[in-house]
């Protein structure tokens, strides 16, 4: 795996795509869990994207397995934990999230990565972290922070968030956890084959909350040839397209600057959240995007 990329290193402009792409994909996957509400139950999305998302790799990716399959049995507790984390667990939150918030204040959430990827890095893997990421990482809390409240300070102190802006911030630390297990525990093992275990493991885990979703819960998918694009979208772009790219980022650059960039998702999502949904960003959205924006500034120093 390269070595990450130093503060003095000019990032190349194949870098610098995989570092954007993965935002890119994740701001339009908002909006379309936004779109997918009524239509689709969010868990049941998430086990349908990644499900499909599965059967689309498996061509390419089995003969791995089955090459590598010692090496997937000797790292079976790391490949678990992090398809948890972030097939099972990140991306089912997120859909659920946007049942009680917007995507422009999910995605602003998100990018209070950094401060978590600190905290992970710090608490779980004894990491030593420059000062510049500490003052980065609290300029995106901030910033998130006006997000949380939509700008009125009495809601902090009333702690009167929405659902869906908790579910989020619980989306993010399981991210920030995945980041870093990518980053230090990353099994030796093709791409593709690596994405294939992770995808294995987090339908598995995804199946009985999907199961509980549609029986007891008693939700259903009414479907449309809106439903199918949903479906199509969700399983090709923001699933393997991003993955790709966003494994590779960190095996680049290292796990704090790509994170960094993904606080770029919430420019992405205002953008497409007024062209799509008509869903205009407020005065906090915007001072909170300045605030984030300094800190990716602040953090890409170190």
């Amino acid at each position: 795996m390269p070595p990450p990329a130093s503060g003095s290193t000019r990032l190349s402009w194949s870098t610098l795509f995989l570092l954007t792409f993965p935002p890119l994909s994740w701001a339009g996957n908002a909006i379309v869990g936004r779109l997918a509400i009524g239509a689709v139950p969010p868990i049941t999305l998430n086990f349908a994207r990644w499900a499909f998302a599965g059967l689309l790799l498996a061509p390419y990716a089995w003969r791995g397995v089955v090459a590598h399959r010692a090496t997937l049995r000797q790292n079976l507790g790391v490949i678990t934990a992090m398809g948890v984390l972030s097939i099972a667990s990140y991306n089912a939150l997120q859909y659920l999230a946007l049942t009680t918030s917007s995507p422009i204040n999910v995605t602003l959430i998100g990018a209070s990565m950094p401060l978590f990827l600190l905290l992970v890095g710090v608490v779980f893997f004894r990491e030593r972290v420059a000062g510049w990421h500490v003052a980065g990482a609290a300029f995106c809390l901030v910033g998130v922070s006006l997000v949380l409240v939509r700008g009125q300070l009495s809601r902090l102190v009333q702690f009167d968030f929405v659902p869906g802006d908790l579910f989020m911030l619980v989306a993010t630390i399981a991210w920030s956890g995945y980041t870093w297990l990518l980053r230090k525990n990353r099994p030796a093992v093709p791409l593709a084959v690596f994405l294939f275990a992770q995808i294995v493991i987090g339908v598995i885990v995804s199946l009985p909350f999907t199961v509980w979703e549609l029986t007891v819960d008693h939700q259903a998918i009414h479907w449309s040839g809106k439903v199918v694009a949903i479906m199509l979208y969700v399983a090709t772009t923001p699933s393997l397209l991003a993955y790709f790219a966003w494994d590779r980022a960190v095996a680049r650059a290292g796990a704090h600057l790509p994170v960094f960039f993904i606080t770029l998702t919430p420019v992405f999502a205002a953008l497409l959240s007024t062209l799509l949904l008509g869903d205009w960003p407020h005065w906090y959205h915007a001072a909170g995007l300045v605030t984030i924006v300094a800190g990716i500034w602040l953090g890409q120093r170190a």
